[in-house]
């Protein structure tokens, strides 16, 4: 499973402007109730934690991630939640141990998504619920598809996101079944973010965050400014809001 080392700051200015609405429409599609135990799964800053710990209470929520800044930020920001560093792929619980597993924005990033998906049906009670999303990077609704499509009119070898796992319709789907879920119910989830300014929105890819912002550190100052005014050119005027749309996956063990 990839991880970001990067901080948790730097996750939130780039991602958890959309990560954050996300997590409230994924917990309510994964029919959290008071009194069941819930894994976060790749939990980076913890946008879904937090919206499970509303529903649960800390001590009906424990979370994961691959990042050591994260589950630093996490251990500062939910001291009673059981937070933990490692990878979905060897989940570190027995088995049957919760009643859901979620994985936001994170089987994308997974070494192995299938196995993955595995283990966070592995540690779920049979009749509980694994869910995942991931965004829509090959339909070009995501939040980054403007990015991309900017870097590719500049360089048309510029690497995007859209063949990673789940990142196309019916893909995550396939996933889950792949990994041995059932009753598998597909959804899409939308967020709307508002940006002010440009600077706004083109300020968090400077960060070093994720593939997209590794491809704008490696450019030199002239190609990143050539990529910022070509996203200023695909962009509405400012003020301006950026749907941001998810595929995701709701299935039964």
């Amino acid at each position: 499973m990839v991880g970001f080392n990067v901080s948790a700051d730097a996750y939130g200015r780039f991602m958890g402007q959309y990560s954050e609405p996300l997590a409230v429409q994924f917990v309510e599609l994964s029919d959290v109730r008071r009194g069941q135990h819930a894994l976060d799964v790749g939990c980076g800053p913890g946008a879904v934690t937090a919206q499970l710990v509303k529903r649960l209470g800390s001590a009906g929520v424990a979370a994961i991630d691959p990042s050591a800044p994260f589950v630093a930020a996490m251990d500062a920001r939910f001291p009673d939640v059981d937070v933990r560093l490692g990878v979905a792929e060897h989940l570190p619980y027995p088995d049957d141990s919760f009643d859901l597993a979620l994985a936001q924005l994170v089987v994308h990033f997974m070494t192995d998504p299938v196995a993955g998906l595995r283990e966070m049906a592995r540690v779920t009670r049979p009749g509980g619920i694994v869910a995942a999303c991931v965004w829509d990077h090959a339909g070009n609704s995501g939040p980054l598809a403007t990015f991309w499509q900017a870097a590719r009119d500049i360089d048309p070898n510029a690497p995007d996101e859209s063949d990673l796992a789940g990142a196309r319709e019916g893909h995550l789907a396939t996933l889950c079944e792949t990994a041995g879920l059932e009753h598998i119910e597909p959804a899409t989830l939308t967020v709307r973010v508002r940006f002010a300014t440009l600077a706004d929105w083109w300020e968090p890819f400077t960060l070093g965050v994720g593939p997209a912002g590794a491809y704008v550190a490696q450019l030199d100052g002239p190609r990143r400014e050539l990529l910022r005014t070509r996203c200023e050119q695909r962009l509405p005027s400012a003020p301006f809001e950026v749907a941001a749309s998810a595929w995701c996956v709701r299935a039964r063990v």
